[in-house]
């Protein structure tokens, strides 16, 4: 049987008595909630006080305790556009006093507040450009924060389970400050241009053995030349691999240590070079972690062949699909089926504070299709 969350932030909860009965008419037992989030724009058509919320930076939407954060190069803010002191804890408390479970949804590396501050732990293309808005995992400040935000999002806030999302590297793409690079690149010069080529993982390409002068302008050439000659680019996927895995395995020893018992999900993709936030695989992965979210927002075929590369992993699936698309109902049915078949076993739905009236239907639609 596929089982199923819906994704929700703090604001859709507070201030609006009817949201938890939204959730039960979508058939949905569970609210996937942010207690960590990037900067966003988000709507909120079914609130009965605002329509949109504007928030400006990466924020902790739980208390941001000084003592906590003492020593951190790196440290989180607090929403200043919402009124409560502990967003995400006021919002699970009133879920889960209505009866249903939360899941605490938690975006590690994602923030441009702190890029912009300290470009020295940003991602770095080949071409010495910083990507602010993400956070690399090869310096020990980025895991350490991933690590603590983690722990703070969840102290004190009973959940049923955790959610993390951006547990790696973030590349080129990027959905914000009304981007303009939309068909710019082709998918091997993305791949190319998500190689962070900063301070921090060019020393770990030499003590690997490599010149990384040498991949470094091999990048360059792959990125602005098509059929480019192909190089050896091993030690680059190694290297990415050897710092996802340190940042996952210090958030993780943070998760249990605050949430002992919790189940946790990973946003993951089943390429290894994918960046954002769903991160490539590594080989050790899917072992540290109870289940596998795979983003399946595209409606193609393509999507649940993603979804059965990622089950071969051995860890129940969680498709990840937005009501939110151009898709109609009967082509996000289609979709979910095929999601289904392909070996998900549960479904994360987005969104619940961000659909209409009108797309609120979607909700049950799909779940009627897959159950």
């Amino acid at each position: 049987m596929v089982t199923a969350s819906g994704h929700a932030y703090p604001w859709d909860v507070l201030g609006d008595p009817e949201f938890p009965g939204r959730v039960r008419r979508a058939g949905l037992g569970t609210v996937t909630l942010a207690a960590t989030y990037h900067s966003t724009r988000a709507a909120t058509p079914l609130h009965p006080h605002r329509q949109v919320v504007d928030a400006r930076y990466a924020a902790l939407y739980r208390p941001v305790r000084p003592e906590a954060w003492d020593g951190h190069l790196l440290t989180p803010a607090a929403p200043d556009w919402l009124a409560e002191p502990d967003p995400f804890g006021a919002a699970a408390g009133l879920l889960r006093a209505a009866g249903l479970k939360v899941t605490a949804w938690i975006v590690l590396t994602h923030s441009t507040r702190l890029g912009l501050a300290h470009p020295r732990v940003a991602v770095v293309n080949c071409f010495g450009e910083s990507y602010p808005y993400a956070l690399c995992p090869a310096h020990p400040e980025v895991r350490r924060y991933a690590a603590t935000l983690a722990a703070e999002a969840l102290r004190g806030a009973p959940v049923d389970a955790v959610s993390l999302e951006a547990c790696g590297q973030l590349g080129v793409d990027h959905l914000g400050h009304h981007e303009k690079t939309a068909g710019a690149w082709t998918a091997e010069a993305r791949r190319l241009l998500s190689v962070c080529c900063c301070a921090a993982c060019r020393a770990a390409w030499r003590a690997a053995g490599a010149d990384d002068e040498a991949l470094v302008a091999a990048l360059r050439r792959g990125a602005r030349t098509a059929g480019a000659p192909p190089f050896d680019d091993a030690v680059l996927l190694a290297v990415r691999q050897a710092h996802t895995d340190a940042l996952r395995a210090e958030v993780l020893a943070a998760v249990r240590a605050a949430a002992p018992g919790v189940p946790v999900t990973l946003h993951a993709s089943p390429d290894p070079w994918a960046t954002g936030p769903s991160p490539g695989l590594t080989p050790s992965a899917a072992d540290d972690v109870d289940a596998l979210l795979v983003p399946a927002w595209p409606t193609g075929p393509e999507t649940a062949e993603l979804v059965a590369a990622a089950a071969k992993h051995g860890r129940p699936v969680d498709a990840y699909v937005t009501v939110l698309s151009d898709a109609d109902g009967e082509t996000l049915v289609a979709h979910a089926r095929r999601l289904r078949d392909a070996g998900a076993s549960r479904l994360s739905l987005y969104h619940l504070g961000l659909a209409p009236a009108w797309r609120q239907v979607l909700f049950g639609d799909v779940l009627d299709a897959v159950r």
